[in-house]
């Protein structure tokens, strides 16, 4: 993952609203939620709620698919695990050993 990617989802998950709609997604599954559910949920308005969705849409965050006349949003759990894994990839990785690693590793 590059640095720009990890930083603009990072910023888009910086606003409270959308963080807690990205947990709501999370929370699902692969199932997601429909659009009515996350308006109920977070109590705001659909124009709101439309602006943070399109925010973490184009972060690659969120993905979101038509079912008839319901529109289904769900979170990207690849990405969300590259963003993960790019934060925890060189953890520690300019420490030095500590004796309890060095001993897990024995």
């Amino acid at each position: 993952m590059k640095l720009k990617q990890a930083a603009k989802q990072l910023e888009a998950l910086g606003n409270p609203t959308r963080l807690n709609l990205y947990r709501i997604l999370v929370r699902a599954g692969e199932a997601g939620r429909p659009v009515g559910y996350l308006q109920e949920s977070l109590g705001i308005a659909a124009s709101t709620l439309s602006h943070h969705l399109h925010r973490l849409i184009l972060t690659g965050l969120v993905s979101q698919e038509r079912q008839a006349t319901t529109l289904i949003c769900r979170a990207n759990y690849p990405v969300m695990n590259d963003l993960i894994g790019f934060l925890a990839d060189e953890c520690c990785a300019d420490a030095a050993c500590s004796p309890a690693a060095d001993e897990a590793a024995a």
